[in-house]
């Protein structure tokens, strides 16, 4: 391997991976703005955690009896 060919796979290495920090980076920040205004349509697609009674609710978030 000449220099030539490993300056190449160097600066495509840097440059492959500056892209993926932004690609990431850019995905963050969108998810970040889409949850801040998202709005929730209230709709419940795990039953199990569907909790009708509030009794129900606060004994959930009490600590277990040991």
């Amino acid at each position: 391997m000449d220099i030539d060919k490993a300056a190449v796979f160097l600066v495509g290495t840097i440059l492959t991976s500056m892209a993926f920090i932004i690609i990431v980076v850019t995905a963050v920040a969108i998810n970040n703005i889409i949850h801040k205004y998202w709005k929730s349509w209230g709709w419940k697609f795990f039953p199990a955690f569907i909790y009708n009674d509030e009794e129900q609710k606060e004994n959930l978030r009490q600590e277990p009896k040991r």
